[in-house]
C-alpha cells in the first residue's frame, strides 16, 4: 500500500512538471480564474445607464407629468418631449432607445375605471438596454399609476407591501455572475487538464512506457486526478479570495474551509469525467468537440443560470445525476446563505457518490483503451 501511494505521488509530480512546461495551458488557467471571472462579472451591467427616452404627451395631465418626471438619471437621460409625427423618424434614426406615447384622456379614463393603454416603442437593436429598460419602464409606470390612484381614491391604504432583499440587498449582479463563472471555469479546466493529460500520454507514446512499469491503471488515474485537481483547487481558491472577495467585494457568508473541501470533492468527480471523455476520444480536438456537447448542457441545466424549479420534472430528475447540479446548490448555500455542514451534507454525499461512480466507469474505460 505504501508503495502504491508513493507511485501515485511521484506520477502526480510528473504530471505537474509536464503542465508547468505547457505555457499555453498555464496562460489559460491564469486567464480563466482572473480576467475570465472579472469580465463575466462586469460584462452585464447592473442596470441600464443613460438610456435615451422621449415621450409623446397628448394627455398633459397631472399623472402624465408625474410619469415623465419619474424617469431619472443615471438610468435614463432627461426625457425629451416630442410630437407624434416625430416618432417614426426618431426611431429610424436611432435617436432614442425608448419612446413612450401617452394618449389623450389617459388620466380621465384611468380614474373612470377603464383600462387605458400606453404605447412604448423600443429600439431592439440596443439589446441590453431594450430588454432591461422595458421592464424598468413598466415597473415605473405601474408604480406611479397605482400610487396616484391610491391617493385619489384611498388616501390611507389599509396595507402596504415592503420588500427586503436577503443575501444580496442591492441585487448586485456581479456577485452572482462571478460565482457562476467560477463554477463553470472549475468544471472546464478540470476536464481539459485531465483529458489533455491522458491524450498527451497517448500522443507522445509515454503511456506505453508507464504500462511496462509496475503500475496499475488506478494508480495512473489517481495520479492525474490529484495533480490536476490540486492546480484547479489552488487557482479557484485564489480567485475566490483575491478577486471575488477582494476586487468584486462579494461577502462570503459561510465557511471558506468547507467550500474548499466541497471543491475538492467536486474535482474528484469532474476529473474522473474528464478521464472518461479522454478515453472515448483519440486526440485533443475530438475532446474539445465532445466537451462542448457534455459541459454546456451541464452548466445550463445545473440551476446556476435558471432555477431547477423552473425546469420540467424530467429534466430535474436527469440532472440529479450531474455533479454540477449538486455543486451549484452547495456553492450557493455556502457563499450566499452561510449554510453549514448540517445543511449541505446531502450535496456533498451526492458529489462523492457520483464521483465514485464516474471513477469506476472511467477506470473500466481506461483499462479497455490501453489493452
Amino acid at each position: 500500500m505504501k508503495q502504491k501511494l508513493r507511485n501515485i505521488f511521484y506520477l502526480g509530480i510528473k504530471e505537474l512538471r509536464g503542465l508547468f512546461r505547457d505555457r499555453l495551458m498555464l496562460v489559460l488557467i491564469v486567464y480563466s480564474f482572473s480576467l475570465g471571472v472579472y469580465i463575466s462579472a462586469k460584462a452585464a451591467p447592473e442596470s441600464i445607464t443613460n438610456a435615451a427616452i422621449a415621450v409623446v404627451n397628448e394627455d398633459h395631465s397631472q399623472l402624465s407629468n408625474r410619469i415623465i418626471d419619474s424617469f431619472l438619471p443615471p438610468m435614463f437621460l432627461k426625457p425629451r418631449l416630442i410630437r407624434l409625427q416625430q416618432v417614426d423618424p426618431a426611431m429610424d434614426a436611432g435617436t432614442y432607445t425608448f419612446i413612450l406615447v401617452i394618449p389623450v384622456d389617459f388620466q380621465k379614463n384611468l380614474l373612470s375605471g377603464h383600462d387605458p393603454a400606453l404605447q412604448l416603442n423600443v429600439d431592439a437593436t440596443r439589446m441590453s438596454q431594450a430588454f432591461t429598460g422595458a421592464g424598468y419602464i413598466q415597473q415605473i409606470i405601474t408604480r406611479e399609476t397605482a400610487d396616484y390612484i391610491s391617493h385619489e381614491k384611498t388616501p390611507s391604504p389599509a396595507a402596504r407591501l415592503i420588500l427586503r432583499n436577503r443575501f444580496n440587498p442591492n441585487l448586485t449582479r456581479s456577485w452572482f455572475s462571478s460565482t457562476i463563472q467560477l463554477i463553470n471555469n472549475i468544471s472546464l479546466l478540470a476536464i481539459i487538464l485531465t483529458g489533455a493529460a491522458v491524450n498527451r500520454e497517448r500522443e507522445n507514446g509515454t503511456l506505453e512506457h508507464l504500462l511496462v512499469l509496475p503500475l496499475s491503471p488506478p494508480e495512473i488515474m489517481l495520479a492525474k486526478i490529484w495533480s490536476m485537481s490540486l492546480v484547479v483547487l489552488i487557482a479557484a481558491s485564489l480567485s475566490l479570495f483575491f478577486l471575488i472577495e477582494g476586487v468584486l467585494q462579494m461577502p462570503v457568508e459561510g465557511s471558506r474551509f468547507l467550500f474548499i473541501c466541497g471543491i475538492a470533492i467536486y474535482l474528484f468527480a469532474i476529473t474522473s469525467l474528464g478521464i472518461f471523455l479522454a478515453c472515448i476520444t483519440r486526440n485533443l480536438p475530438q475532446l474539445g468537440i465532445l466537451l462542448i456537447l457534455v459541459l454546456m448542457p451541464m452548466d445550463m441545466l445545473s440551476g446556476g443560470l435558471t432555477p431547477q424549479e423552473s425546469m420540467p420534472a424530467a429534466v430535474r430528475t436527469v440532472m440529479q445525476l450531474s455533479p454540477t447540479t449538486h455543486f451549484v446548490s452547495f456553492t450557493q448555500a455556502i457563499l450566499y446563505r452561510g449554510a453549514g455542514i448540517t445543511v449541505v451534507w446531502k450535496q456533498l454525499t451526492a458529489l462523492l457518490g457520483i464521483g465514485l461512480i464516474l471513477f469506476k466507469l472511467s477506470l473500466i474505460r481506461f483499462r479497455k483503451s490501453i489493452s
